[in-house]
């Protein structure tokens, strides 16, 4: 998830923070509930806002913690796990070549406004999607849909990839088949995706009435995305409210759900965006858990009573290059002294929870397809600067950017991370320029239009397959990326097509050190993110994926 693709730092005054914190629903938590006083609403501290209620439109995983509880794809993961497990689709299955995908569809579902979930509306979907024109075609606003399916019935961007997507048919009202021009490794997979979740057919005819519009690098999303009323999913919770000035999403129980019911009634996200301010939110009670613990904490608030698990390593945080931004980065020699300038053990070591690694590939070595014959770049800040020299680039000046009011598993504290690379290349004689934004949904925008010659993000995989994680980036032109190689996206492209899962992961490891020697980008570090609740919380099954569903949260 970009999960792309994951702030504030401690810049920002905790006593506000917590101000805020204090004065925000405190008379609806203590609401009567189901059983007579109980508590009857849980509230979640998020590190950042989303960025919208329509996951089509999001790429970054505050939007999908949140989007996740009230929609649902065809495939969803285990709770807990990374393995495909049946959603909307209780049984799926493709012909041999890959490129048939049919999906037995559960029964007496309904969306959240009393449509009827069918075939027909699987399809509405889809072709819904692959029929986008204008700036829905920015990959800042389709990404997903382009990663997994390519591109558009008509592309208006020669840069945008070609359409995967042939077509959806509805064979009955319980049968869909889903149709693609070639096979591809983003399959299964990406049918779990959140930004390929089922809307309403009802809902979709609203959207259609909307435009996202740009103007430059700035994204204006329609509005039924950013206000509460129109979106409709199938999941356990319906969106009710989004009060931006709270910076908080409530969600409330769909009790025509056709699955288990949600154990609590009312569901909160709130956005804290220091960690400091986090934790102290949860020890005064005002909420019930958060994301993303420092490292710090996890003793502190362990001796307190408190709950804090933690997921299994399923990340990668990195340097991104954007050689359409800076010509200087088209020079090997320079993205190697960048390389070899940054301490990624030291990052590590101060920044990372305990279990984070230092990377040396865009995978964590948890996925198949990592590979131990990688060309490596240790921290050396003499070569760096030779090989500045080499390329003529001993007064090398780059603009960094990094992001604001928002903190990502991969990327606990992103102020403090940003200072240590750019003390590490300042050593080696390059000159940096800071550049903060906050998260969403300026710097993600920004960076997937590439108007950012250095950027930090990362990815919380999306599914178990390598694909997931150096397809995502390097199977085609990316304006993230802004170059052009043939024998990275021909690597890439062996593996995606290659249908025998033993092939494939050798294909993988040969697209990992294809990449590595190009180096586009400095892989950083993988780490497992910890999540804390109350002790008198019932909490949800921890994913590796971060795709925690909140349904299965109670109280003691």
């Amino acid at each position: 998830m970009r999960i792309i693709k994951s702030r504030a730092a401690g810049a920002i005054v905790t006593a506000l923070a917590v101000t805020l914190i204090a004065t925000g629903c405190s008379s609806e938590r203590d609401g009567e509930g189901d059983s007579g006083g109980a508590k009857d609403t849980f509230v979640f501290g998020g590190p950042g806002d989303p960025g919208s209620l329509d996951p089509a439109l999001a790429s970054d995983g505050e939007t999908f913690r949140v989007t996740r509880q009230a929609f649902e794809a065809l495939l969803e993961h285990e709770s807990g796990g990374s393995e495909l497990a049946p959603g909307l689709a209780e049984k799926w299955s493709s012909n041999e070549a890959g490129t048939v995908w049919t999906f037995n569809l559960r029964k007496d579902v309904t969306f959240h406004d009393g449509e009827k979930f069918n075939a027909a509306a699987v399809c509405a979907n889809y072709d819904y999607w692959f029929n986008w024109t204008g700036t829905y075609q920015s990959s800042a606003v389709s990404y997903y849909w382009q990663t997994i399916m390519g591109g558009f019935a008509k592309n208006e961007d020669p840069e945008t990839p070609k359409a995967n997507y042939k077509s959806c048919t509805a064979t009955d009202d319980s049968t869909a088949v889903i149709e693609v021009n070639e096979p591809s490794a983003n399959l299964p997979g990406g049918f779990s995706l959140q930004a390929l979740a089922i809307h309403s057919p009802k809902a979709l005819k609203e959207y259609a009435k909307q435009e996202a519009t740009a103007k430059g690098d700035a994204i204006t999303y329609p509005k039924y995305s950013q206000v509460a009323g129109t979106v409709a999913g199938t999941g356990p919770y319906k969106i009710s409210e989004w009060n931006k000035g709270n910076k908080e999403v409530s969600l409330q129980r769909y009790d025509d759900y056709w699955g288990t019911k949600a154990k609590i009634k009312n569901l909160v996200f709130r956005t804290i965006d220091t960690e400091d301010g986090r934790r102290q939110a949860l020890q005064a009670g005002d909420i019930d858990g958060y994301d993303l613990v420092a490292p710090a904490d996890v003793k502190t608030l362990e001796n307190g009573k408190f709950q804090v698990p933690t997921r299994d390593v399923f990340n990668i945080f990195y340097v991104g290059m954007s050689q359409g931004k800076n010509a200087a980065l088209k020079k090997p020699e320079v993205r190697q002294a960048i390389a070899h300038a940054i301490d990624r053990e030291n990052l590590v070591k101060t920044q990372l929870p305990e279990g984070g690694v230092a990377a040396t590939q865009f995978m964590p070595d948890t996925v198949a397809g990592y590979s131990d014959a990688v060309k490596t770049y240790p921290f050396d800040t003499a070569k760096a600067k030779s090989l500045l020299k080499d390329a003529g680039e001993s007064a090398l000046k780059v603009e960094f950017c990094y992001p604001t009011e928002v903190t990502r598993p991969y990327m606990p504290a992103p102020q403090d991370m940003f200072e240590l690379m750019k003390a590490d290349l300042e050593k080696a004689g390059i000159t940096v320029t800071p550049k903060p934004m906050k998260w969403a949904p300026d710097y993600l925008d920004a960076t997937e239009a590439g108007s950012c010659a250095l950027h930090m993000l990362g990815w919380t995989g999306d599914f178990n397959d390598g694909y997931n994680f150096i397809g995502t980036w390097f199977a085609e032109f990316d304006t993230q990326w802004g170059f052009k190689d043939k024998g990275v996206f021909d690597a890439l492209k062996a593996a995606s097509i290659e249908t025998d899962p033993a092939k494939r992961t050798d294909l993988y490891k040969k697209a990992n050190e294809t990449i590595m020697a190009y180096l586009p980008g400095v892989p950083i570090s993988s780490s497992p993110p910890a999540i804390a609740f109350a002790a008198n919380v019932n909490p949800p099954k921890v994913s590796p994926l971060t795709q925690e569903y909140f349904a299965e949260v109670s109280f003691k």
